[in-house]
């Protein structure tokens, strides 16, 4: 059965729906999120909107302050899941290595599943070109690709992501490319939303002083809820503002946050800026590129890239294709051979013919030894000459692939030559 995408995904992230929605691997902190978010805003309309509908009488003004906080606080869940459930900006993976040139370390020991080739070392880093200056971009050998300027690998999700900016524990997402105008839109949402809680629970504290001509303590007395909600957006503003005030810096000096810690440790300079309209352009008003993942296609296998080994199979699937010609030619040779040692056998014995007419008989018959050692010689050149050739027809499989046929013929007739050396030493 066909798998898709996100069913082999190799990062850290949780998918639901099908594919169609992505989360980080610590998601399950978004619904502690959204209770922070929803809980106070009920208990504020409930306790201290309700009560303001009717204090304003001219077209029952009051309503309005329960329609805003409700439509506001929607608004910042909306805004939550579009941070949280969408694509960061992961840039997909590589299955094999880039194609570049490697520098091979024999000194580095394979490690148990890498799927590199041992000893196989990509440079670690190296220089691109922009906005006219150089750039150094590392090589991220889990995702086994050089990351583009501005991106670098989460740990949390093991993802290469775009502009990465940071990782999001209350949104269970990275924050990069793709949902940091989203992440900017809900803190900056959140903000407001409590500023605006904080705003009408100390005019319902007002509004019961001048009632009842109470004081501060008697009107906090008869509205627990308020100075609940009035306490808990203060320290939220700490935080959600101060993270607001934070961001509208990065954005207006075009910075991730990443950066701005790396860049003020390093003292190095932002070639990213453009100025501040131009930043806040390239971050609200610039189209958001499509996701580079297609979590819900189906995988498809990719062919392999040719390596050593698959070049040595390549090479044994003609083996039997090679040992056909082998044989052949070598019976060729041992024709060849056989025909050039005749003619040396019959070579040899006219020359021995013509030396023995040209020697005495009285000497013949004197050195009856030598004749003997002679002919002894003659017959066993031509015995090694033979089992040379019955060695080369019992072994019908070549020893090794790369003997050529001129190899043996060079053999043969160095074989030859030193027989009819021999010979001529022994008639001198």
């Amino acid at each position: 059965m066909e798998k898709r995408v996100y069913e082999v995904w190799k990062g850290s992230n949780k998918f639901f729906l099908g594919g169609r929605l992505i989360f980080g691997p610590d998601a399950r902190s978004l619904p502690v999120t959204l209770l922070l978010i929803s809980v106070p805003s009920i208990i504020f309309c409930i306790f201290v909107a309700r009560h303001l509908r009717h204090r304003f009488s001219p077209y029952n003004a009051g309503y309005a302050i329960m329609v805003v906080a409700v439509v506001f606080t929607i608004y910042v869940l909306i805004i939550l899941f579009l941070t949280s459930a969408r694509d960061p900006g992961i840039i997909p993976r590589n299955s094999r290595p880039p194609e570049e040139e490697p520098h091979h370390d024999s000194s580095v020991p394979a490690q148990a599943g890498n799927r590199h080739t041992p000893g196989r070392q990509f440079p670690r880093t190296k220089e691109v070109m922009v906005n006219g200056m150089q750039v150094r971009v590392k090589y991220c050998s889990t995702c086994m690709l050089y990351r583009p300027p501005r991106c670098s690998h989460c740990s949390i999700c093991n993802n290469c992501v775009e502009r990465f900016d940071h990782h999001c524990p209350w949104v269970g997402q990275c924050i990069g490319l793709r949902n940091y105008r989203f992440f900017f839109m809900f803190v900056s949402s959140t903000t407001l939303l409590c500023i605006y809680v904080f705003s009408m629970s100390a005019f319902y504290i007002k509004v019961l002083m001048d009632d009842n001509h109470r004081t501060v303590w008697e009107a906090m007395k008869e509205s627990p809820p308020s100075v609940v909600l009035m306490a808990y957006c203060f320290i939220a503003l700490w935080f959600v503002g101060g993270l607001t005030g934070f961001h509208l810096y990065l954005i207006g000096t075009n910075q991730t946050t990443y950066e701005n810690f790396r860049h003020r440790a390093d003292n190095r300079i932002n070639i990213f800026d453009r100025g501040c309209l131009s930043n806040f352009d390239e971050i609200f008003c610039t189209k958001l590129n499509p996701s580079k993942n297609n979590f819900r296609a189906l995988v498809q296998e990719e062919v392999p890239r040719p390596t050593e080994e698959t070049k040595a199979e390549d090479v044994g699937g003609d083996t039997h294709l090679k040992i056909e010609v082998d044989l052949e030619n070598r019976l060729d040779l041992l024709k060849i051979s056989e025909q050039h040692n005749i003619e040396e056998g019959i070579d040899l014995s006219k020359i021995s013919q013509r030396q023995n007419d040209e020697e005495n008989d009285s000497r013949e018959s004197n050195d009856p030894l030598r004749s003997t050692l002679e002919a002894d010689s003659i017959m066993g050149i031509n015995h090694r000459a033979s089992v040379t050739m019955a060695m080369i027809r019992s072994d019908p499989e070549p020893s090794s692939y790369g003997n050529s046929s001129s190899e043996i013929a060079a053999d043969s007739h160095t074989n030859s030559t030193v027989t009819i050396k021999e010979a001529g030493r022994l008639f001198e």
